[in-house]
C-alpha cells in the first residue's frame, strides 16, 4: 500500500473551527489580477479585430499545427451533417447511454418548464383591469463546453437541452479543440441536443466572439456553461453586454454521513470531484471518528488504481477536509455555511436531514445516489453554483433561458381609482409630469 494521503482534519469542537473552515474554503487568488489583465486584452482585441483576433488566439492557445491550421473562423465551424455523422457512428453502447441521458435530461426540464413558472399568466380585476406576465424565450444563446483537460458531452446536454425546452430559437456552441482533436461524443451530444451551430474555439476569445459578434460568429443574448479561470473572468467582464448564468469555480462535493455507508463508496465519491482538477474540493462531515479512519484507509487503498491519481492526490492534499462533528444535525448546519455545489447525504434517514438543508446546488439523498448519476443521467442539471454561491443562486434551468415582461391593461374604471393613488405618490416624489399623466385620465 502506498503512503497515506495527508488530508486536513478538523473537529467542530475546536475553538477556532469556524475561522479555519472558512479559510479552507477560500481559493488562492495570487493569479487573479494577471488573468484579468490578460482577459481584458483579449476581449478588447476581439471586439476591435473580430474574426482575425479569434483566429489568432485559437491557433496559439489550441496549438493548431500547419497541417490543420484554419484560414478563417468559418473553417472552425462544424457542419450539422458532421454532427449527425458523429452521432450515427458512435459505438452502440455509447450511443445508447447518450440517448438515455438526453431523454432523462429533456424529461426533467420539460417538467421544470411546467412547474417553475416558465409560462405566461394573467388575471382580471373586478373593474376589468388585466394584469399579468408574458414569458418569452431568448432569441439566441451561446453555450461554452470545456475541452481542455477532458471532454464533456454531458455539459453539452445540460446546457443545450434546457435552452431548447425553453424555446430558444438558436443555440451556438463553442468548444476548444487542443491540437485540433475533435471529440466524437461531444459532437454527437450537440446533434442530439439540437445545437444549431458549433465552432471549435474556446477560451476568452470564444466568450468575446459570442458577446460582441464577429463576421462569422453571431452575437448572442446570453452565455452559459463552465470553463477555466480565463473563461470565468471573460464571462464576468462581458456581463451587461450579454447575460450569463454564473461564474463557475472549481468543482466541490460535500458528503454528510452518519457512518453507516460503505467507506469505499464515500472515498470514490470524494475522488469523483477531486479528479476534475487540482483546485476541486472534497469534504466529509461525520459524527463518527472511526468512520473517518475507515474512509482514509479506503482513500489510501483505492487511489493507486485511479488513472487520474496525480490530480486526485493534489486536490485531496491541498483542499480536501475530513471533519468530525457532534451529530448529524450539526453537520447540516455546517453544510448550510459551506453551501456546496454537490451535497450527498449518505445516511439511513436522508430525507430527514435534507429538511434541514437550505443551501446547496444539488442534494443527493441516500446511499445509492452517487453524485456521478447527477452529473450524467439522473435528469436534473449538473451546472450548479460553486464557491458558496448556492446561498443565493440556483442550478441552470429552463428559467435561465426565458425572460419575463409585465403585462398591464388598466380599464377606464380602474384608471379612476389608480390614477388618484399614482397622482398622490407622484406629487410626493416631486414628479409632476407623472402626476399629470395620471390626472388627465380622470373623469371631470
Amino acid at each position: 500500500m502506498s503512503a497515506s494521503i495527508q488530508i486536513k482534519r478538523l473537529n467542530s469542537g475546536d475553538a477556532n473551527f469556524k475561522a479555519t473552515l472558512m479559510a479552507s474554503l477560500s481559493l488562492p487568488s495570487a493569479d487573479d489580477n494577471a488573468i484579468d489583465a490578460a482577459v481584458m486584452g483579449i476581449l478588447a482585441d476581439v471586439k476591435a479585430r473580430g474574426d482575425a483576433a479569434v483566429l489568432d488566439y485559437t491557433k496559439r492557445f489550441d496549438r493548431l499545427s500547419s497541417a490543420n491550421t484554419a484560414k478563417s473562423v468559418a473553417d472552425l465551424e462544424i457542419a450539422r451533417g458532421d454532427l449527425e455523422q458523429a452521432y450515427l457512428q458512435l459505438p452502440p453502447e455509447q450511443k445508447n447511454a447518450l440517448d438515455i441521458a438526453a431523454s432523462r435530461v429533456r424529461a426533467y426540464h420539460e417538467q421544470q418548464r411546467i412547474e417553475a413558472g416558465c409560462h405566461s399568466w394573467e388575471y382580471t380585476e373586478a373593474d376589468g383591469t388585466r394584469l399579468g406576465q408574458k414569458v418569452t424565450p431568448l432569441d439566441r444563446v451561446g453555450i461554452y463546453v470545456p475541452g481542455g483537460k477532458a471532454a464533456y458531452p454531458s455539459s453539452v446536454l445540460m446546457n443545450a437541452i434546457p435552452a431548447k425546452v425553453a424555446g430558444v430559437q438558436e443555440v451556438i456552441m463553442v468548444v476548444p479543440t487542443p491540437d485540433g482533436a475533435r471529440n466524437p461524443l461531444v459532437l454527437a451530444a450537440a446533434w442530439l441536443a439540437g445545437v444549431d451551430r458549433v465552432f471549435t474555439i474556446g477560451g476568452a476569445q470564444a466568450v468575446a466572439a459570442l458577446a460582441y459578434g464577429t463576421d462569422t460568429v453571431p452575437a448572442v443574448d446570453k452565455i452559459v456553461g463552465p470553463g477555466n479561470a480565463y473563461v470565468a473572468a471573460a464571462k464576468r467582464r462581458v456581463f451587461g453586454t450579454v447575460g450569463i448564468d454564473m461564474i463557475a469555480g472549481p468543482s466541490e462535493i460535500l458528503v454528510l454521513c452518519d457512518g453507516t455507508t460503505n467507506p469505499d463508496w464515500v472515498a470514490m465519491d470524494l475522488f469523483s470531484q477531486a479528479e476534475h482538477d487540482e483546485l476541486a474540493q472534497s469534504i466529509l462531515l461525520t459524527p463518527d471518528a472511526q468512520f473517518i479512519e475507515a474512509v482514509q484507509s479506503s482513500i489510501d487503498r483505492l487511489l493507486p488504481e485511479m488513472p487520474r491519481k496525480d490530480v486526485i492526490r493534489t486536490s485531496l492534499t491541498n483542499r480536501a477536509l475530513l471533519i468530525q462533528v457532534k451529530d448529524m444535525a450539526e453537520s447540516c448546519a455546517i453544510a448550510n455555511a459551506i453551501a456546496a455545489e454537490h451535497l450527498e447525504i449518505c445516511a439511513q434517514e436522508p430525507r430527514k436531514w435534507a429538511e434541514l438543508i437550505r443551501h446547496a446546488g444539488a442534494i443527493f439523498m441516500g446511499n445509492y445516489t452517487s453524485e456521478s448519476l447527477g452529473d450524467y443521467c439522473a435528469g436534473p442539471n449538473h451546472v450548479l453554483p460553486t464557491a458558496r454561491t448556492a446561498r443565493f443562486s440556483s442550478p441552470l434551468g429552463v428559467y435561465d433561458f426565458i425572460k419575463r415582461s409585465s403585462m398591464i391593461e388598466v380599464s377606464e374604471a380602474g384608471a379612476q381609482a389608480l390614477g388618484k393613488v399614482a397622482s398622490t405618490l407622484a406629487h410626493g416624489e416631486g414628479l409632476q409630469a407623472h402626476a399629470r399623466a395620471a390626472e388627465m385620465r380622470l373623469k371631470k
